[in-house]
C-alpha cells in the first residue's frame, strides 16, 4: 500500500496535520513514538483557544479521537531508522524492519527537553516540575519556585514567573550567572529573585507534588521547579536527508513549511519556527498538511 501522506510525530502539529489531511481525502498514516509527546507533560494548558483550562493529556486525547473519527490510521511505539527517496515516492524504514511507502511526508517530531537525570525529575513531571514557563507560569501563582539553568532561557523563565511567584530562585551550575547582562540586571532589581551559582542540583523531593529541591547538600523548599537546560530537536534520523540548522532544527519555508526536499514538510517545534507553543505547532501542522495537499495535486 502506498500512502498519500505519512506524518511522523504525535503532538499537536502532527495531530492537526492529520485532521486537515484526511479532510482533503488523503490516505494518511501517523507514525509516533508516543502520541502526545511533550504536551503530555503539561498538567494544565490555559492558553489554547477554546479551552479556559485543559490538561495536556486531555487535549491530546481530543485530537486523537478527532483523527480516528476521520479514519486516520495511527501507529504508536514507532522508531524511524531512515527515510529514502525512491523515484517520486519515499520509503520509510522502521526499527522493527517494516517499510512504508508514501508520496509525501510531514515531520512533526518535536523537541525533547534536556534532562537533569536526577531522582524526582521524572516522577514529578507535570506535578510541579515544568519545562515551559510560558505555558505553566500562571499555575504557580503565589508559590515559591526554582528555575534550574542559567543563560537567556533560564532568565526568560524567571521573567515569566515574576508576575506570579512570590519567590524565585535561579540556580546555575556555573560560578557566574550566564546570559544577557540586561536580563540579569533587570532580575536583580526584583527583590523576589535570588541567584544561586555553583549549584549542583541532586534531587527533587515531594509527596503528591514538588515540595523541595536538594542542591550542594542543601534542601530548598519550593512549590515548583522549571528546568531550562536546553531542548534537543528529535531529528537524529534526518541527518543527511533534509537540511538542518546549527541547533538541529529542520529548516522550512515559512510560507509552505516545505523542507529542502520536495514533498517533505516540517511542522511544530522540530522546525526553525521562532516560537515554540502548542497553538503555534497546531497551526503549523495545518499549514504543512495544506501544502502537502497542494504538492500532491500539482504532481
Amino acid at each position: 500500500m502506498i500512502f498519500n501522506l505519512v506524518i511522523i510525530g504525535g503532538g499537536p502539529a502532527a495531530l492537526t496535520a492529520g485532521i486537515y489531511a484526511t479532510r482533503k481525502k488523503l490516505k494518511t498514516l501517523i507514525l509516533a513514538k508516543q502520541v502526545g509527546g511533550q504536551t503530555l507533560l503539561a498538567e494544565n494548558i490555559e492558553n489554547f483557544p477554546g479551552f479556559e483550562k485543559i490538561s495536556g493529556k486531555e487535549l491530546i486525547e481530543k485530537m486523537r479521537m478527532q483523527n480516528e473519527k476521520y479514519g486516520v490510521e495511527i501507529k504508536e511505539g514507532i522508531e524511524i531508522v531512515t527515510i529514502k527517496k525512491e523515484n517520486k515516492d519515499f520509503l520509510i524504514e522502521l526499527k522493527n524492519g517494516e517499510k512504508i511507502e508514501t508520496k509525501s511526508i510531514i515531520i512533526a517530531t518535536g523537541k525533547n527537553p534536556r534532562r537533569l537525570n536526577i531522582p524526582g525529575e521524572k516522577e514529578f513531571a507535570g506535578r510541579g516540575v515544568s519545562f515551559c514557563s510560558t505555558c505553566d507560569a500562571p499555575l504557580f501563582d503565589k508559590k515559591e519556585v526554582a528555575v534550574i539553568g542559567g543563560g537567556n532561557s533560564g532568565l526568560a523563565a524567571a521573567l515569566d514567573l515574576a508576575n506570579y511567584a512570590t519567590k524565585i530562585y535561579i540556580l546555575d551550575s556555573l560560578p557566574k550567572m550566564a546570559g544577557d547582562e540586561l536580563l540579569i540586571e533587570k532580575l536583580k532589581q526584583d527583590k523576589k529573585v535570588k541567584f544561586i551559582v555553583n549549584a549542583e542540583v541532586k534531587e527533587i523531593k515531594g509527596d503528591k507534588f514538588v515540595e523541595s529541591i536538594v542542591y550542594n547538600n542543601k534542601e530548598l523548599p519550593v512549590g515548583g521547579i522549571f528546568i531550562n537546560i536546553g531542548w534537543i530537536p528529535a531529528t537524529e534520523f534526518l541527518k543527511g536527508f533534509v537540511n538542518l540548522n546549527e541547533e538541529g532544527e529542520i529548516i522550512v519555508d515559512s510560507k509552505t513549511n516545505e523542507t529542502s526536499i520536495k514533498g517533505v514538510f516540517g511542522a511544530g517545534d522540530v522546525t526553525d519556527v521562532k516560537y515554540k507553543q502548542c497553538v503555534i505547532a497546531a497551526a503549523e501542522g495545518a499549514k504543512a498538511a495544506l501544502s502537502a495537499y497542494n504538492y500532491l495535486t500539482s504532481n
